[in-house]
């Protein structure tokens, strides 16, 4: 294959024109550009080429880890060749759809600026679902059609990965395929699948098409989705009646993929440096993968099962080798919950003295409060900024708190952060939900109590009156995958009149309203994240629509328009054939309705290991507690007996932590 012309000539005299141009230059330091015909010289002597893409800005996409990650370990292979490319802003839309003398200029990478439909794979990396629209723009634009059922040998494989792709229905008509869970190495066998196909000339086999071909030899391992190889047939009332393979040696359920050993994958090794800026400028380590704390509401905890540790030297190493190759200044410890690293206390101190009188700092972004510690906060304060603290009860009250299983008392809360003050800092930022399952106005309105005993024990260890406490409210959307997947969710109407008075008894505080800083979001955005959360494939028709309507970059409060998703919803639903629940299903059938044991959930063929009567138990448990009929607590299988939700022994995996007894060396001199 000819290597495709890079686009830059033709958008280089118009980059004065739009915003940031600079996001669309490429060239950061770290970055890769490989020759079109890497893999020639190779023994299969194909070339296997990945566009990579985050659906969303280059200042969000950039930092994301999953794609750095993905890029780097795909272009360690020399017949393979990764390129990136993110959603394009609506001037640069103009400016591509207008074109020159020789037509539209189409959706390009920013390594090569090689159009996109010229590779083999389009990777898109989904952490929301809000995404959607970006990514039929970015097909759109690329000259790639819409629906997979329309692509030729000509397009691309359409793949989707990240949190929202552990249920894609709502995007099956636009995937050619999906995976589930850890990404380092499928996409590394995928390319094997695709490497071979192409070697042996891209053949049919018995499938209609070449394509097909590709695509069957893809599912039939078990560890790719093919949406198109599954019948999904709809009852009277709307629910799903079965979902079926309909290609032999396709599985009937697809199994994620869980990367065990961490140490062995210390990426990114080369992170990538932007050349405008971001949401997030820092060099960041994950430090470990899953968690077991088992908060029902908590998706990402719930599909990341099991814990896997990275060790004390190997963090040590990617810390130094990052800040040697990116010269970030800030080092962010990332995981979904940094203090219960088993040996955080000497991650902390190791690495604190290690970059003693250097310009590096150290951040922890997310801490329970429960594993917080001030020795461990003066640690990471120790050679940078003394930043606020965040901490998230989730719930207002107690009663809250227990019903979504997140076990911290208000007297954990009131200690952690009289700490906090009491050792010199001054701004405490806490974060709530609003909307969860049982949740009445009191429970909320006792965030506002909350707020006000925080300021008042700031203010009495600290002696001074200038502390702060910011309270952050995000809406409760339900999530596949979880205890409550089956819940209510609630209506945007309620939620607001909710925040409303919250708000108010806050600001009518004379005493203490002053020093609590408030923020939260409407509860619009939060119904269209939860049909898109929890949707079937009939959605898919609702999203296309709301994307020639107009509709980009959902995930942004300017550019977000609720007005113009329910009116997508009432035309493509409404439509809806009687056969596949026309009149039946709408927002709200996807949204404010409880679901059933009994009902078929659109992501019930998709194994994140989970088993379902385990997650119904708990869902049934939060009941109980809600009611006050039970006090039962899930406990953290870390450090606890098994309580049998089933990744375990499902996926052929198990809990990898600490401590190993090691501790960080100080860095020898060269």
């Amino acid at each position: 294959m000819s290597a495709p012309e890079s686009v830059f000539p033709r958008l280089e005299h118009r980059l004065p024109s739009v915003s940031k141009p600079i996001q669309y230059v490429g060239g950061e330091l770290n970055s890769t550009v490989k020759d079109w015909d890497c893999g020639a010289g190779t023994e299969a002597g194909e070339t296997v080429r990945w566009a990579l893409m985050y659906p969303d800005a280059y200042e969000v996409g950039l930092p994301n880890q999953g794609v750095q990650i993905l890029y780097e370990v795909l272009n360690e292979r020399e017949w393979i060749l990764a390129e990136r490319t993110y959603a394009v802003w609506p001037d640069m839309e103009r400016v591509l759809r207008e074109g020159d003398e020789h037509g539209p200029i189409p959706q390009f990478t920013v390594d090569g600026h090689r159009p996109v439909r010229a590779f083999d794979v389009l990777g898109l990396s989904f952490s929301t679902e809000l995404g959607y629209t970006n990514m039929l723009n970015a097909l759109d634009l690329a000259g790639i059609p819409l629906h997979a059922a329309d692509r030729t040998g000509d397009d691309p494989v359409v793949l989707a990965g990240g949190h929202a792709a552990f249920n894609p229905e709502p995007i099956a008509d636009f995937l050619d395929a999906a995976v589930l869970g850890d990404g380092e190495e499928v996409v590394l066998a995928i390319s094997e699948v695709v490497r071979e196909w192409k070697a042996q000339g891209r053949p049919a086999g018995d499938m209609p098409s070449p394509r097909d071909e590709l695509l069957r030899r893809l599912a039939v391992s078990g560890g790719v989705y093919v949406p198109k190889f599954y019948d999904v047939s709809y009852g009277a009332d709307g629910a799903i009646s079965s979902v079926v393979p309909n290609v032999p040696g396709v599985p009937f359920r697809v199994t994620k993929h869980t990367l065990m050993d961490l140490d062995a994958w210390p990426y990114p090794a080369k992170p990538l440096v932007p050349l405008a800026e971001t949401v997030h400028e820092r060099f960041s380590v994950e430090i470990f993968r899953g968690c077991t704390r088992g908060c029902r509401f908590c998706q990402a905890g719930m599909i990341t099962r099991p814990v896997r540790e990275r060790s004390i030297e190997t963090i040590g190493a990617m810390v130094e080798n990052g800040i040697r190759k990116s010269g970030f200044e800030e080092v962010g410890l990332l995981s979904l919950s940094s203090a219960d690293h088993t040996e955080i206390g000497e991650v902390a101190k190791g690495l604190a003295d290690r970059y003693e009188g250097q310009n590096v700092s150290l951040s922890l972004p997310s801490t329970r409060v429960d594993a917080f510690n001030i020795n461990l906060a003066n640690e990471f304060s120790r050679n940078g900024r003394r930043s606020g603290l965040t901490f998230a009860p989730e719930g207002g009250s107690e009663r809250m708190r227990k019903v979504i299983n997140k076990m911290v008392t208000e007297e954990d809360l009131i200690r952690t952060v009289a700490a906090a003050y009491s050792h010199g800092w001054r701004q405490v930022k806490l974060y709530f939900m609003c909307g969860l399952p049982t949740e009445t106005d009191e429970d909320v309105l006792q965030i506002a109590d909350l707020a006000k005993r925080v300021i008042a024990k700031g203010r009495e260890v600290s002696g001074r009156n200038d502390v702060r406490c910011t309270v952050s409210i995000g809406g409760f959307v339900p999530k596949p995958h979880t205890p409550f997947q089956w819940a209510a969710q609630l209506d945007h109407e309620t939620t607001d009149e909710r925040l409303r008075k919250l708000r108010d008894t806050v600001r009518e505080d004379k005493k203490y309203g002053r020093a609590i800083g408030f923020r939260y979001h409407d509860g619009k955005p939060g119904i269209i994240e939860g049909l898109l959360s929890r949707g079937d494939r009939r959605v898919g028709r609702v999203i296309e629509q709301v994307w020639r309507d107009g509709g980009r970059f959902d995930g942004w409060s300017e550019h977000f328009s609720y007005d113009r998703w329910v009116a997508a919803c009432e035309q493509a639903l409404g439509a809806l054939a009687p056969v596949e629940g026309g009149g039946v299903v709408d927002l709200d059938w996807y949204t404010t309705r409880e679901r059933g044991y009994d009902e078929v959930l659109p992501w019930d063929h998709l194994d994140s290991g989970l088993d379902k009567d385990w997650l119904w138990a708990d869902w049934e448990d939060a009941l109980a507690v809600a009611d006050g009929s039970s006090d039962v607590e899930v406990e953290d299988c870390r450090w606890t007996p098994c309580y049998d939700c089933g990744v375990c022994p499902e996926m052929g995996t198990e809990i990898q932590i600490g401590p190993t007894g090691r501790q960080l060396l100080p860095l020898s001199v060269v």
